[in-house]
């Protein structure tokens, strides 16, 4: 097979490329200090899709059910199977996919019928993310023969039984709070809803994800506002009604400490 047939041209791709002639693709990641609201719509490659997360997070849900990347953290995603970002902070890392073709022995690849989320640590961590890096350099100068080896080792890595799942009432919460059918409410709604107390999930959020579950229902309403701030014309005070909060002052405390912006600023940033 002809190189400019396993990777696109000048290693680039966006959501119009057709993937169907392509082996394998990766591109670095980094949304640190990034603001702008951004909708990552849902996707279905040919390919078997990874994210591999060395700093941040990455809130994805493939095939409908929420997987959180955090530090050390890789996610693969089958073949055609529908995903899409609904959260990034500060994300340093790499994402990308590949045909089990391009493999020396698609045999480790048996399991992956769902999608594969798993952690690794220390230095089993660094050695993945140094290896993603020497896979995303082979990748640019159009070493096939490396990225061939580096995706057979990164894939012995991988441990079928070890993965990293949300217990089910975190993933619930997680469905619930980014729905964007519905308007954020308080976590006791939330956890009426799962069926638990407010206090037993307030504590499960936080355990599994090291982030309160407060803070995530902030996220989703800043993440909401940046848009609305940034797409309409609607007063600050209907945005924050919008998102649900009533209380202006403390809509424009939690967007400036989300975003390091009063929300008058970030539009003008947007709009301007």
């Amino acid at each position: 097979m002809e190189i400019n047939q396993v990777f696109p041209p000048q290693a680039q791709w966006n959501l119009g490329t057709d993937l169907s002639s392509i082996s394998f693709f990766i591109r670095r990641i980094d949304t640190s200090g990034y603001v702008k609201a951004s909708e990552v719509p849902e996707v279905r490659f040919p390919l078997i899709s990874f994210i591999y997360v060395v700093a941040g997070e990455i809130l994805v849900e493939a095939d409908g059910i929420p997987y959180l990347c955090q530090p050390g953290h890789i996610l693969l995603v089958p073949q055609r199977c529908p995903f899409l970002t609904r959260y990034y902070r500060n994300v340093i890392g790499y994402s990308g996919g590949f045909a089990p073709s391009i493999l020396t022995d698609a045999k480790p690849l048996r399991f992956l019928s769902t999608p594969l989320h798993q952690g690794f640590w220390f230095d089993e961590g660094a050695f993945v993310g140094e290896l993603f890096n020497m896979l995303a350099t082979s990748f640019e100068k159009g070493d096939r023969v490396f990225v061939e080896k580096g995706l057979d080792l990164l894939l012995s890595r991988i441990k079928p039984g070890q993965e990293t799942a949300l217990p089910s009432a975190v993933s619930r919460f997680f469905e619930s709070v980014f729905d964007v059918e519905r308007t954020s409410g308080p976590i006791a709604s939330y956890a009426a809803e799962i069926g638990i107390s407010e206090n037993y999930l307030s504590r499960l959020v936080k355990n599994a994800t090291g982030r309160s579950a407060g803070s995530w229902i902030d996220i989703v309403r800043i993440q909401r506002a940046k848009r609305l701030l940034s797409d309409t014309r609607l007063p600050v005070i209907d945005i924050a009604a919008a998102i649900g909060v009533e209380d202006q002052s403390y809509f424009s405390r939690i967007f400036k400490k989300g975003t390091g912006l009063t929300p008058t600023a970030f539009r003008k940033k947007m709009q301007g």
